[in-house]
């Protein structure tokens, strides 16, 4: 049972997760969220059937039907990031879907739109070197507004239920993005961006002090850990100098840190 269900939820964010991908591909344009989708090359109207998520992409090779351009991998890779998402709070929840349904689904929808929307900002920064600030303002105010309903430890046993958070709760946002908000103010914006001391806000009411640092820590690492890889594979071959010219997005690695902050019950700190 709990495999099938697994495997539901994560269709489900296989779906939403092509919609993900309308999302990054038209805010901050003209374009609308609606209206049928359609080759970046051909402008051809799709089909049915080269829309379904993951599979369609597959199954054309990664290439238009028609005019044989190449399918951006952005569109696969994000679906089945939705996809494993959509899987993981499942499973994380799946012991709330056994006690009391109704919970559970508050829990998961909350959750699975809170990181909806970082899949989203992670991928939009990757693409453009910014964080949308409608984006993070959503985040931040559902965030926010999640210390009045969840327990924000990052423990799957608490069920819905309406309190009023302590000060280290209402804290604890505005403590995670403080050295960010340092970094950028004493590098003039050269070693990190506003936005991401924004997301940190969120991310800091969304996991709380203890897992929310937990999440910063998996950030800081993975992105150092990318960051000298790149600095080797992009080594000139010329003149044999490292180059650093290239911005390296922070977002990803906020959000990655996030989720498995979230999902892992990760508690590096003692707070």
């Amino acid at each position: 049972m709990a495999t099938t269900l697994t495997f539901i939820f994560f269709v489900l964010g296989l779906i939403i997760g092509s919609f993900l991908n309308v999302v990054i591909y038209r805010l901050n344009t003209k374009k609308t969220l609606g209206g049928r989708s359609i080759c970046m090359s051909c402008q051809r109207e799709l089909s049915w059937y080269e829309l379904i998520p993951l599979f369609s992409f597959l199954i054309l090779g990664g290439r238009c039907r028609t005019c044989k351009s190449r399918i951006s991998i952005q569109y696969p890779l994000v679906e089945l990031t939705s996809g494993l998402i959509f899987a993981g709070l499942f499973l994380k929840f799946q012991d709330i879907f056994s006690l009391d349904k109704f919970s559970f689904f508050v829990l998961y929808d909350y959750y699975a739109v809170l990181f909806s929307i970082l899949l989203v900002i992670a991928v939009y920064d990757l693409k453009h070197k910014i964080i949308p600030d409608i984006l993070v303002l959503i985040f931040g105010v559902l965030s926010f507004a999640g210390l009045f309903l969840f327990s924000n430890n990052g423990y799957t046993t608490a069920l819905l239920y309406w309190h009023i958070p302590t000060l280290l709760d209402f804290l604890s946002g505005i403590l995670v993005a403080l050295p960010f908000a340092f970094f950028w103010l004493v590098s003039g914006g050269r070693w990190m961006g506003l936005g991401d001391a924004k997301l940190a806000l969120g991310i800091g009411w969304l996991l709380g002090m203890s897992a929310a640092f937990s999440a910063l820590a998996i950030a800081f690492w993975s992105g150092a850990i990318v960051g000298v890889t790149l600095i080797i594979l992009l080594k000139n071959s010329k003149t044999g100098k490292l180059e650093m010219k290239s911005e390296i997005p922070f977002a990803p690695f906020l959000v990655l840190g996030a989720f498995a902050a979230f999902i892992f019950e990760l508690h590096f700190f003692n707070f």
